[in-house]
């Protein structure tokens, strides 16, 4: 056998050996990771779900501005087609381009507030963590563990170091005291 196989054997088994004799001695060492579902977190709390209901009534508000711009634009474009047959090919020409111009203007104005309705979203989520961020401290000082990953970043997992459950209990517990 070849020297670093044999080391890789080795080493492999002493890594199988280690969690057994933790174990058999009595020691139940606290996981050092935790894992969290940030967006179960953000969903299934009351805090999460009043921001996210805010940020809805903007998105609909925009969803809804936009159906009317729409049908508008639609009606300006019928009309302007109706014309064509009674319009010079220059005066066509010259309102079908203020017309182009017209729908390049609204559309680069709705981009921008469906960009600020995003940017809405984003910092809701961000100030949400930040209010959060206390409680599954607590949580990560309680069990002893050092870091906590977001569970979708994670391959593979033990349910027991999942805290999403419990952070969403005690997220709703102080929210719905205050």
């Amino acid at each position: 056998m070849s020297r670093g196989f044999c080391l890789w054997l080795v080493l492999g088994l002493c890594h199988l050996a280690l969690p057994s004799s933790a174990q058999d001695i009595g020691l139940n060492l606290p996981p050092p990771i935790l894992t969290i579902d940030q967006e179960r977190l953000f969903q299934e709390t009351g805090l999460g779900t009043r921001s996210a209901a805010a940020i809805e009534t903007e998105v609909e508000m925009l969803a809804a501005e936009n159906a009317e711009i729409e049908s508008e634009l639609i009606a300006r474009e019928q009309e302007l087609t109706e014309r064509r047959a009674t319009l010079q090919p220059d005066e066509f020409r010259a309102l079908a381009d203020a017309f182009d111009a017209d729908v390049q203007r609204i559309r680069a104005a709705q981009d921008e507030k469906a960009r600020e309705v995003n940017r809405l979203r984003d910092v809701a989520r961000q100030e949400f963590f930040n209010d959060v961020a206390g409680i599954i401290s607590d949580i990560v000082r309680e069990r002893g563990a050092l870091v906590v990953l977001d569970r979708r970043d994670v391959f593979l997992s033990a349910d027991r170091i999942d805290i999403t459950d419990e952070a969403i209990a005690r997220v709703n517990a102080v929210s719905d005291s205050e």
